[in-house]
Order: C-alpha cells, then structure tokens, then sequence
C-alpha cells in the first residue's frame, strides 16, 4: 500500500524520550533495552534504528528538515524519515509507522542495508550510536503531509545532487545521512 493516511490514521502524541530502544551488539544481536533518553545520552550506547528513503516516479528523494523541537540534530536535513523499533518489534513495521506520523505517507519499504555510526550532537549534548537499517520505498504522485512536531520542510531532490551537497557542505546534514545514502547506492549497484 503507497499513499497518503487520513488523519483518523495518526496516534495520539508521545513522549519519544521515554520509549523503549532495543541495544544490540556489533552484529545487530539483541542485547537488551534502555529508554530513548538514556541511550542517547553520552557516551552513546549502541541500539537498533532504522532510516527510510522514498523515491517518487522520477528518481527523487524525499528530503525532510528535522524540527526545531528534536532533541538530536534539530534543524538538519536528513532522509525521508527515522527513528527506533521497540524491542522485538520488526523494522519495517516500525518504519511504515514512524513514515505515517512524521509525514502522513504510507508506501511498501524493502531493507537494502545496514551500518552502524556514532556521532554526538553539539548543540544538544545527545550522541547518537546506531546499528541503522536502511529502508527504501517508492510514492506515486503522493503529497507529503508533514508533522510540524516532527518536520520543519521537505524537499525533493536528486540523489546524485544530494550525494554532492552532502560531502560539500556536511553541517547542513545530519551525520547518518551519508551512510544511507551509501547503503542505498551499493543496493543499486
């Protein structure tokens, strides 16, 4: 199913810091759960996420800017949408929900990597050491309806150019964007 959810869709809002994330080990094996919050509080400790990028019918990509109320990287470009699965929940599950609550789109997402960073946050203080799995997805002629509590903006772009704003100007990006940008090209290759 690709498109567009009505608003009887969404869930009620929650406190994402309090929610539980599933740490892993270097090899992406459970290895317990710590809320949000305190995974991300430094040094970091390593959990599973996941990152989708959608393309439209011409090869775009589906850009948001993260709101100024996020508690990690707020106001930097990233891909379509992010976030955690709950423990033992699947990611992409997880995934097509966090896609329908940041930005009111539903689309058919396949796994095509996965990689693991760590970056800290200056402004906030938070770190960020993820086990991320990488998700695509293809929308027809589908308008985004961003969650301002989540998305400052979105934009369509070409990945090839977005590939090179990222490595000419990678402040403007969050950290983790250039891993799945990678993982998606090597899938592509």
């Amino acid at each position: 199913m690709t498109g567009t959810l009505d608003a009887s869709d969404a869930t009620p809002a929650v406190d994402r810091e309090t929610l539980l994330v599933e740490l892993v080990d270097e090899q992406g094996r459970a290895a317990g759960s710590l809320p949000v919050a305190a995974a991300h509080t430094a040094p970091g400790r390593l959990h599973r996420a996941f990152s989708v990028l959608l393309f439209d019918d011409t090869g775009r990509v589906l850009l948001q800017q993260r709101a100024a109320v996020k508690t990690r990287f707020p106001l930097l470009w990233t891909n379509t949408c992010c976030g955690h699965p709950l423990p033992g929940q699947d990611v992409a599950e997880a995934a097509g929900i966090r896609l329908g609550e940041e930005l009111g789109m539903a689309a058919e997402l396949t796994e095509v990597g996965r990689f693991t960073y760590q970056a800290g946050d200056p402004a906030t203080g938070r770190v960020e050491y993820e086990f991320d799995h990488v998700l695509i997805g293809r929308v027809g002629d589908v308008a985004p309806q961003p969650n301002p509590d989540e998305v400052a903006e979105i934009d369509w772009v070409d990945p090839d150019a977005l590939a090179e704003a990222v490595a000419a100007a990678p402040d403007r990006y969050t950290p983790w964007l250039a891993g799945v940008l990678a993982a998606v090209a090597a899938y592509r290759n």
